[in-house]
């Protein structure tokens, strides 16, 4: 499915500035497999999407989707295979399109765009029906400016587009952390009906420890551009949040609580 081998990124080289990104960071995911991923700001985790994405180019290494190496490929080009849901509910969405326009284009992912012939009768009514889902009444309003939504409602019509054409991938970068407790408690839920229903191999960045562990399959934890803790579904199973602040601070060398994972 997802196949990534000894990824490197370093910004600004030959720099005061230089950065190490990714050093060397190898990941297999297989078919339907959901891996939450942690760390402390800096670890490189948005930047192992932004490369999985094509938004970053790496230096180093190879990343497959199905068999393909996709090294070469451009965003743009990759939008075919993967669906993503960013920290901003404003990044997902065109704010100055109507709900129904934002499905129409995220219908034709990867594919030549047309409005006009998108939005066909048959399309509007199945997203009348995958609105429902939502259960936020978005379903009447197929004619109203995505700007006018919440941030609670884009960021779950946002994860709606994402899987709406069942993506390869199903990328998502701290989907909840700008929603107030609420809001984030529902786009959550959403989150783990969507990908349960569509078996959506998914790959999800969170700074949420009780999000990481009840979400998903696997677990991994990175720190300075590599994987340094990785669970499996049964050891997952048995990982409690201050086994997963032990862990970490192994490998920071002092003893931290969940504040200090998430600075």
């Amino acid at each position: 499915m997802l196949t990534i081998d000894r990824i490197e990124k370093t910004f600004f080289p030959g720099t005061v500035n230089e950065r190490r990104a990714l050093g060397g960071l190898s990941l297999r995911l297989d078919e339907g497999d959901f891996v939450t991923v942690i760390g402390s700001n800096g670890a490189g985790k948005s930047t192992l999407l932004n490369a999985i994405s094509g938004r970053y180019t790496v230096d180093s290494g190879s990343i497959e989707i199905d068999g393909r190496r996709v090294n070469r490929l451009r965003e743009f080009q990759r939008a075919k295979y993967i669906g993503r849901v960013f920290q901003d509910p404003m990044a997902g969405t065109a704010p100055d399109l109507t709900i129904e326009q934002n499905l129409a284009l995220a219908e034709r992912r990867g594919r030549s765009r047309g409005l006009g012939l998108a939005l066909s009768r048959t399309l509007r009514d199945r997203f009348r029906e995958e609105l429902t889902s939502l259960e936020l009444g978005l379903e009447h309003r197929l004619t109203a400016k995505v700007g006018l939504l919440s941030g609670g409602q884009r960021q779950a019509l946002s994860l709606l587009m994402a899987g709406f054409t069942r993506p390869r991938i199903l990328l998502l970068d701290e989907h909840t952390a700008a929603l107030d407790p609420q809001r984030a408690a529902l786009v959550t839920e959403l989150t783990d009906r969507i990908v349960a229903q569509g078996s959506l191999t998914t790959l999800m960045v969170t700074h949420n420890m009780e999000q990481a562990l009840r979400l998903g399959n696997r677990l991994i934890m990175m720190h300075e551009g590599d994987i340094v803790f990785e669970a499996s579904a049964a050891e997952k199973r048995q990982l409690t949040v201050p086994r997963l602040l032990e862990e970490f601070a192994k490998i920071k060398g002092a003893q931290l609580d969940d504040r200090a994972l998430l600075a």
